[in-house]
This record gives structure tokens, C-alpha cells and sequence, in this order.
């Protein structure tokens, strides 16, 4: 029985070598590919342009209007652009401006800016807590386990979504810019993140390490606690110390319109913002053809309070998420909105169109992956969160275009907004949050069902930044 394992795995081993060198790239596959490259003028000339010109510059449709069409047929009015900086916080600058809007209308004020550097600071807070939490309850699970993984790759991150935009807002409250400003480390997040990440991994280890020298669940809670003060100060090293109270009132044209007050953080955004609850009345749509449509699902874990909630949304098609959009946009509401912001984004003229670049042509292939085929290969997914304002709808109610409002300054894009055409919306579009009252009935009886729940670590379901 020996003998014969060993010739089999020998005749195995024979066949393996044979079947990879036939696989590989040998001088005879190798020779087969230069000699497939042509040498003439009209390759030598393409060659010597791409290695000395960007790709974006070469591949130009010149064919597209020198100006973007401005015009919308219903657009939400707003004023004055934020910016993110060198930040991955276009979640919060997109949650917040949504409110913005609604504040700007209501009080008659032209100029007015949440502070993203107050609730920026309990996001840091409460996703340390989440991290460290997280490593106590797996603390059983071994190092290598696929969670145990994710957390110490992900302690925290300057990225998010909306959901924790609603949490954040229902815990800590709003403040006006002018009440916290920002800082270079909130302005410049990558460097003080860093360290705050290293110092979570070592304080994540040793949980481990005194849950395996038998501390007990509430010793390391204790523990935890500890460290958090560690965490808490060097946030308010980076960005500040978040106020408890403050005085304030609107103001136009630098008067003011009634006497001061003064507010708590929660009781301004109940009394000043509306004090709308956002879980409560708002739904995440998300159209990801490679999972069936008109499903509820969850992440798991994925969130940025330890007491908060975990992404839910609705799995629909395209066409059911315009219809809701749009009567958003007629209602002058506007909407939280995360896409594939890089796919081709013509970043001067600040428009977003499928004919902005000609790859194809200037390479001699085809890039043909639809939307589905895009997702499944991590060749497409969400990476930033704008506010969608404005459509334009043609004699038939049909979108032609769309518009959002920014957050990278006044001077990026289109007077700080993106203009995207209708076909572009269908291709990289993937989340919109639209306030309950414009979902029919059938979408909200969706919110029925037990979600289907997916891993923090799905690929789909990266923060926006």
C-alpha cells in the first residue's frame, strides 16, 4: 500500500511538472507573443505617445462638448461647497449637507456649515470602542480566524456610510462649524489614523493576551476602558475637544435674525436641524446586479457605534431607485449618493460620462464587463459619497442627467459639483438613502423581511471616503 501511494504520487508529481510547463510562459510562448507586436509607424507612434503622455489626456473624446449642459429641470437650491480635504470623510460631509440644505431653507441663512470635526472625533471614539469590543468578544476565537482577521485589519478607518452618519447624529448631536473648527490632522487624516490604528492593534493584543492568562470578560472590559482614555486623548490632540454647550443664533448678512441661545449639541440638532430620526425614516437602496434584486440585506459588524446599527439595505433594480430619487428631487430633498466616482470622471469640467475617454480605441481591445461582471471581478464598486440635488427629465419624465454637490472645495469639478449623464448613473451608481415617504408601498413591505446577512468583510461593502 506504500509502494503504491508512493508511485502515484509520483506519476501525480510527473504529470504536474508536465501540465505547468505546458501552462507557463515559455520561450517558445514567449516568442509567439513578440512576434504577435507589430513594429510599424502607426504602433511605434501610440507606443511613444503612452509612455510619455497620461492615458486620461490620450484617450480624451474630443467629440464631447467643450462645456457640460447646466441646466436641470428640477434642482434643490443650496450654497456654499465643502471640503473634505485630504480626508476620507465624504460620508459625513455628504450626511451632513442633506441636513444642511433643510437648515439653510428654514432659517433663511445663505452661509452656514455643520462641523465635521465634532462628530469626525466621536466616530474615531466609537469605532476604537467597536475595535476593542470586538476583540474581547472573539477573544475564544483563534488568531487567524476570518473575524478576529478582519478587526485587526480594520481597527478603524476615516471612511463610512450613512449609517453611521445617522448614528453618530442620534448619540452625539450637530454643532455649527464655527463652534469646533478643523485642525490640520482633521483636514490630513492619514498620518495621526496611522498611529491611532497601531496603538489599537497593540492594546487588541494585549486583551488577547490577558483573556488567554484567564482575565475574566469583566477585567477586560475594565481594561478596555483604560485604553479608551489613551484613545480619547490623543483624538483631542488631533482635532479638539468636542464643546457641551455653545451659543449660537442664525445669522444673514452677518446680523443676527434672533437673540442668541444656548444649545447643547443634541438639543440644537432637535431644535435648529429638525430632529428628524434618521434610522427611523430613511432607507438605503443599493443596485448590485450580482445579487437578487428586491432583498433586504445586512453587514455584519460593519458599523461605527458598538451600540449602533448595521448596514440594511434594499437590493433593487435601477429603474425602481430613479423613480424614488426623482420624486425626492420634485420634493426639493436631497440625498445621500456613493458611486464609483473614478470611473470616467472628467475631473476639470467636473462631468461624468461613459464617452469622456476612448480606452478601446487607443489600445486596439475592448472593455466590455457590464455591471454584474464589474462587481463580481473587484473591478467596480463604491468609493465616495456625494449629494445627489438635481435631475433633468425630458418630455416623458425619462432622466437625461443628474447633478451632486461635492465635497472636494468650491474650485474641483463644475463649481464644486459633478454632472453625470443617465447612462453613467446606471453603470456606477450604487447607494442612494431617500426618506421613506417617496418609497411605495411594496419597497417599504421589503423592510419586512429577515435580511440576508453578509460579512464585514464582503468586498462590496467598503466605506466611502
Amino acid at each position: 500500500m506504500k509502494k503504491t501511494s508512493s508511485l502515484l504520487y509520483l506519476a501525480f508529481s510527473f504529470c504536474g511538472s508536465i501540465s505547468f510547463a505546458q501552462q507557463a510562459l515559455t520561450p517558445e510562448v514567449l516568442q509567439t507573443l513578440k512576434e504577435s507586436y507589430s513594429h510599424d509607424d502607426a504602433h511605434k507612434a501610440i507606443r511613444n505617445a503612452v509612455n510619455a503622455n497620461s492615458i486620461k489626456k490620450l484617450t480624451a473624446n474630443s467629440e464631447q462638448a467643450a462645456t457640460p449642459d447646466t441646466w436641470f429641470s428640477h434642482k434643490v437650491k443650496s450654497s456654499g461647497i465643502s471640503d473634505q480635504k485630504s480626508s476620507g470623510r465624504c460620508w459625513l460631509f455628504t450626511g451632513t449637507n442633506v441636513i444642511r440644505a433643510q437648515v439653510m431653507a428654514r432659517t433663511g441663512m445663505k452661509n452656514f456649515f455643520f462641523s465635521q470635526a465634532y462628530n469626525f472625533f466621536y466616530d474615531q471614539l466609537e469605532k476604537s470602542n467597536l475595535f476593542l469590543q470586538g476583540i474581547i468578544d472573539t477573544r475564544k476565537k483563534p488568531i487567524d480566524d476570518k473575524m478576529v482577521e478582519w478587526l485587526f485589519r480594520n481597527p478603524l478607518s476615516d471612511g463610512g456610510q450613512f449609517t453611521g452618519v445617522s448614528d453618530l447624529i442620534e448619540k452625539y448631536g450637530l454643532v455649527p462649524k464655527e463652534v469646533m473648527a478643523e485642525t490640520y490632522s482633521s483636514d490630513n487624516t492619514n498620518e495621526f489614523s496611522a498611529l491611532l490604528k497601531r496603538k489599537l492593534r497593540e492594546d487588541g493584543m494585549l486583551l488577547r493576551e490577558a483573556s488567554e492568562k484567564g482575565a475574566s470578560e469583566k477585567e477586560l472590559e475594565q481594561q478596555k476602558v483604560d485604553m479608551m482614555k489613551t484613545v480619547y486623548r490623543m483624538l483631542v490632540y488631533a482635532y479638539g475637544e468636542p464643546p457641551t454647550s455653545f451659543t449660537w443664533a442664525p445669522k444673514i448678512n452677518g446680523k443676527y435674525t434672533e437673540k442668541p441661545k444656548t444649545y447643547t449639541p443634541q438639543s440644537f440638532y432637535k431644535e435648529v436641524c429638525g430632529g428628524e430620526d434618521l434610522n427611523a425614516n430613511y432607507v438605503m437602496l443599493m443596485n448590485d446586479p450580482s445579487r437578487p434584486f428586491n432583498q433586504v440585506y445586512e453587514i455584519d459588524y460593519d458599523r461605527h457605534t458598538y451600540d449602533g446599527h448595521n448596514w440594511l439595505y434594499i437590493n433593487l433594480p435601477i429603474e425602481d431607485i430613479k423613480e424614488m430619487a426623482i420624486a425626492s428631487l420634485k420634493d426639493s430633498t436631497m440625498m445621500y449618493f456613493s458611486c464609483d466616482v473614478g470611473k470616467f470622471l472628467d475631473s476639470k469640467k467636473g462631468t461624468l460620462d461613459l464617452n469622456n475617454y476612448d480606452y478601446g480605441s487607443l489600445f486596439g481591445t475592448t472593455f466590455g464587463m457590464n455591471k454584474k461582471q464589474r462587481i463580481q471581478s473587484f473591478d467596480s464598486g463604491s468609493t465616495h459619497a456625494m449629494t445627489l440635488m438635481a435631475v433633468d427629465l425630458d418630455d416623458n419624465g425619462k432622466p437625461k442627467k443628474w447633478m451632486v454637490e461635492n465635497s472636494w472645495g468650491k474650485d474641483a469639478g463644475y463649481q464644486g459639483h459633478l454632472i453625470m449623464t443617465d447612462e453613467w448613473f446606471d453603470e456606477y451608481m450604487f447607494r442612494v438613502v431617500v426618506n421613506k415617504k417617496y418609497c411605495p408601498q411594496n419597497v417599504l413591505d421589503m423592510l419586512k423581511q429577515k435580511p440576508v446577512r453578509l460579512p464585514a468583510w464582503d468586498p462590496m461593502f467598503q466605506n466611502e471616503q
